[in-house]
């Protein structure tokens, strides 16, 4: 039950909002706070919490930032020997700045810096970690390159790779040979979709959803924000997996935790739909609480919540 994690680390300096401002305006926020964050930290956190073994392989800063990351990564029982330094001057440990609204909706701006620097050869020096996981789990927030490399490592293994496009980015065509479930937003899917000449004049999700998986021959997961995550198969009929109805304080890291959450439960030997639905679980619990990479709850509290929610009424909320 092991997952790898080749990705990046963004330290989060959030701001709450009241909205977004407008060109040249200066609004005052409601408050700040900091954390450890970035898309492939939170999804290595996640994963942990779900009881998965997890390796993280990518690059930090020799800066008070790294340090804190360093230091999580140790709570969390994931093992970081594949995590190293930034060697370039000037470079330090990614920063996102996320600004989170009222209704619990964010928007981020990133500064890779570190995450940068993890090349290919990286990921050459983890392959035996890589090969020996379950499952391997990609984003792009660090160079292509490094992100293909990993998945065609895992691919010749026989290990299970997701890929989780964000933020959107062209990728060459030969990465779909490499990945087994492609889980966008709708967002990044539309967004993918239109760059790939798939749109076909059609904005229906599940429509667009079941073209990318027939045209690519990857099964799509899309997560559909508070109705839950539709799966397509190729060749085959979208089906829809329901959320879970909650009140939502900070969507940051929402996503992430979708990701790392099905990562381990496909680990774990679940069918597909049964690791959707734990997974829409754990992402639903992880919006009730502040934070990205520290909010991702533990398996033992996500199975309580899917038993707490079976009711009528209690599914359709947020997800992701």
């Amino acid at each position: 039950m092991s997952v790898a994690v080749v990705g990046s680390f963004m330290y989060d300096l959030m701001v709450d909002t009241p909205r977004q401002p407008r060109i040249g305006e200066t609004l005052r926020g409601i408050s700040f706070r900091q954390s450890v964050g970035g898309k492939g930290f939170n999804q290595a956190m996640a994963a942990a919490a779900t009881n998965a073994d997890v390796i993280m392989v990518g690059r930090l800063g020799d800066d008070s930032f790294g340090a804190e990351f360093r230091s999580a990564m140790h709570a969390a029982a994931i093992d970081d020997s594949h995590v190293k330094v930034s060697t370039t001057p000037g470079s330090g440990t990614g920063v996102g700045m996320p600004s989170v609204f009222p209704d619990g909706n964010n928007a981020i701006i990133i500064i890779p810096r570190a995450n940068l620097e993890v090349s290919v050869e990286d990921v050459d020096d983890a392959a035996r970690e890589i090969t020996s996981a379950d499952v391997l789990l990609l984003q792009l927030e660090i160079p292509v390159d490094s992100v293909v490399r990993a998945a065609e490592i895992a691919h010749e293994a026989g290990t299970k790779v997701i890929l989780n496009p964000a933020p959107q980015r062209d990728l060459p065509p030969k990465i779909w040979e490499f990945v087994d479930l492609f889980v966008p937003n709708e967002g990044e899917l539309l967004a993918f979709a239109e760059s790939m000449g798939i749109l076909g004049g059609s904005e229906d999700i599940l429509d667009v959803a079941q073209r990318f998986a027939d045209q690519v021959s990857v099964v799509v997961i899309v997560t559909l924000g508070d109705n839950g995550a539709a799966i397509c198969d190729p060749n085959g009929t979208p089906r829809h997996v329901s959320g879970y109805r909650v009140k939502a304080v900070d969507s940051v890291g929402a996503g992430d935790t979708f990701c790392g959450a099905l990562s381990a439960a496909l680990s774990a030997r679940m069918e597909i739909d049964e690791a959707i639905d734990f997974a829409n679980a754990a992402a639903a619990l992880s919006v009730t609480k502040r934070g990205s990479g520290t909010s991702a709850p533990a398996k033992t509290d996500v199975i309580q919540f899917m038993n707490d929610h079976t009711g009528a009424g209690a599914r359709g909320g947020a997800s992701c």
